[in-house]
């Protein structure tokens, strides 16, 4: 199958590697340093479920010269989505199927704005996984798990036979026939682990137990579930309690890479993450007062980084 990586990152190298490693024809989209490592070296990844590379790896800075793909799957930071569903333009022919990976819960919706909503399949993935020097990605995570459906529900040909190629890699790989749940029940857990690990920048082993913090975690969580609930997406009755148990049962050395930026000073997706809560809650009269505390907290951060 070709294949479009749109962002190389933690997310986009890794399952891109899996894929290349399979023997799909895969393209691989960079910047900077970590591109050029790419190139002349080919791609390193480190997991801890078997260590490889991907050499030579096709990598370039430019969708516009790679010719219409089967499938694309869209990796950037949720900052970038406009600008990046604008570039793989070229890239999208009539038969190409677009899967978003990003963290938040509108970035399917986003793409296919530019791209066309026909072309997009909803997805999330659980993986930690980051760019650990220029051409080389760790993945630490025991979890490795994807699921994505059609937008409007029901089973398709290319559903299929995008689980066949992804399934080939060995990670979990699971076909979803209400994708909207999926991805709000996924958002219940990650807007909460993103939000108080960047504000404590501790691992998550060691403020999970905290009885004081895990009430605001849980309080985050309990208004996510509202919002879905605002807009008649169900989520399952116990999706806090089971969000809860899954940040339990994580490695307690485990940060989201929302995180990881704030702890480097780099821009983060603070705004689809955390600020989206309030910005929904507001639309839709549900009160966020978890959310809006931890946005405004973090938010002079998210500013510096910006340089604003």
């Amino acid at each position: 199958m070709k294949i479009l990586i749109m962002g190389t990152g933690g997310v986009g190298g890794y399952y891109g590697g899996l894929l290349a490693q399979q023997g799909n024809e895969v393209t691989f989209i960079g910047r900077g340093a970590h591109l050029n490592a790419i190139r002349h070296d080919g791609l390193h990844v480190k997991s801890i479920h078997g260590d490889f590379t991907v050499f030579p790896a096709n990598a370039t800075d430019d969708p516009a010269g790679v010719e219409p793909v089967d499938f694309v799957l869209f990796c950037v930071k949720t900052y970038n989505t406009a600008e990046a569903a604008q570039a793989i333009l070229p890239a999208v022919g009539p038969q190409t199927a677009v899967l978003s990976l990003q963290n938040g819960i509108d970035a399917a919706e986003r793409i296919g704005e530019i791209v066309g909503r026909e072309h997009v399949i909803g997805g999330a993935t659980w993986l930690s996984s980051a760019v650990e020097t220029p051409g080389v990605i760790k993945q630490i995570s025991q979890f490795r798990r994807i699921v994505f459906g059609e937008l409007a529900g029901g089973q398709s040909e290319r559903i299929q036979s995008i689980f066949e190629v992804l399934n080939s890699t060995g990670v979990t790989v699971e076909i979803s026939e209400n994708i909207q749940k999926i991805l709000w029940t996924k958002f219940v857990f990650i807007a909460a682990v993103s939000a108080f690990g960047s504000l404590t920048r501790l691992p998550m082993g060691d403020y999970r137990s905290v009885s004081e913090t895990r009430s605001l975690l849980s309080g985050i969580m309990q208004e996510v579930e509202a919002l879905a609930r605002a807009q008649g997406i169900l989520l399952d009755p116990e999706v806090v309690q089971k969000s809860l148990e899954f940040m339990d049962s994580t490695a307690p050395h485990i940060k989201p890479s929302m995180q990881l930026d704030v702890e480097a000073g780099r821009r983060t997706e603070l705004e689809s993450m955390v600020g989206v809560i309030g910005r929904k809650g507001r639309e839709l009269g549900v009160p966020t007062p978890v959310a809006d505390f931890a946005y405004d907290s973090l938010l002079p951060v998210e500013l510096k980084a910006r340089n604003v």
